[in-house]
């Protein structure tokens, strides 16, 4: 008869260890960097817990801040699925905002080639696989170099960022540059049939909903099926999954495709719903937060809209930090930095703490 666990720990709670872990490390590192944060805050001559009061009120105090935090956790819930879907095949993809830049640019060529010639819901549809296509095209790149060249996937989806970027420069203000736009190189406006409308009642667009619904596809790709459980054995044990059949190669391509094609449609969703043109404006740094989003909430599809709509608050809030307490508007940056520093440390932590610790039976 199997007796007690060592410590006298119930059994309901030995079945809970990793779990918790999962929560509360990452909360614990949140916390750490709110701390650090308002020892910032302090050097700069501003009272911590006042900030902290101001971003929460910019974040979540009201109905109007509740829509400006919305409206910036779209493009993350996306492009966090750039880099969490990799995860599970244990590769480092950080190349989200290279993603976003190309699926923006392929959305808008595409809305420009349509104009009028097609009803609105099939030309934003066809926008949305041009989006697709390309950001998913763009990432599965790194990929397919990792897997048949060795090519480290984290530098070279790195530099892919920049190489998307000086590529949108390029069409702005070349091919693409609407010479009646003097504010700053720019293509052409999208004609209204193609915006993407807001919800009714607010300012948050349709693009929240796009988000929510592939952050839970994701989920269920990854977590109940079949393809989501080879590509967590390969991400396990490349050598044991290529031992028990699995095509190694074509699950790497195939989860690089589906994170940029996450990221590409964020790019869609910016340019058809925020912008209505492309500029250089669509570098805004969502790739890059979505892979602070990413590592928050430890590559779960589910728990990213979450921390999205977290990220989203503390991004929302830069303008009244400086408003307010004289600090600059890229005050919320260096959070985001310090947040990313302390989730990198406690991933060390996994695994240290004897309460998380599966007791043996004995």
């Amino acid at each position: 008869m199997a007796i007690a666990q060592a410590g006298g720990s119930a059994p309901w709670f030995d079945r809970w260890r990793k779990p918790l872990e999962a929560v509360a490390l990452p909360i614990g590192a949140l916390l750490g960097a709110l701390v650090i944060f308002g020892v910032f805050c302090a050097l700069q001559g501003a009272n911590p817990f006042a900030v902290y009061g101001s971003i929460y009120r910019a974040a979540f105090g009201n109905w109007s801040a509740w829509q400006n935090t919305l409206i910036r956790a779209s493009p993350l819930m996306l492009t966090a699925l750039c880099t969490a879907l990799p995860a599970r095949l244990g590769l480092v993809i950080i190349g989200n905002e290279g993603a976003l830049v190309i699926g923006g640019l392929a959305a808008t060529i595409t809305g420009l080639s349509i104009g009028t010639g097609l009803p609105s819901p099939m030309a934003q549809g066809m926008m949305a696989i041009a989006a697709l296509g390309a950001g998913g095209l763009w990432i599965m790149l790194a990929g397919a170099l990792r897997h048949y060249r060795g090519v480290n996937e984290t530098i070279s989806s790195l530099l892919l960022n920049y190489i998307a970027i000086a590529l949108l420069n390029h069409m702005v203000e070349g091919p693409m540059r609407d010479s009646g736009f003097v504010t700053k190189p720019s293509s052409a406006e999208l004609d209204p049939s193609l915006w993407i409308g807001n919800l009714p009642g607010s300012r948050i667009h349709y693009g929240l909903l796009y988000g929510l619904i592939v952050c839970v596809i994701a989920y269920v790709l990854i977590q109940r099926t079949t393809f989501g459980f080879a590509a967590r054995t390969a991400g396990g044990n490349v050598r044991a999954a290529r031992i028990a059949g699995l095509p190694v190669g074509k699950l790497t391509l195939a989860v690089c495709f589906l994170g940029g094609s996450c990221a590409g449609l964020a790019g869609m969703v910016e340019v058809a719903a925020v912008q209505k043109r492309i500029n250089e404006s669509l570098v805004s740094n969502y790739g890059y937060a979505g892979i602070l989003v990413a590592f928050v909430s430890r590559h779960n599809p589910l728990a990213t809209v979450l921390v999205a709509i977290l990220l989203g608050g503390i991004l929302a809030s830069g303008g009244i930090l400086q408003r307010s307490h004289n600090l600059p508007d890229a005050t919320v940056l260096v959070f985001q930095g310090i947040v990313f520093l302390c989730v990198l440390f406690s991933d060390s932590l996994y695994g240290r703490f004897p309460w998380f610790q599966e007791k043996a039976s004995s």
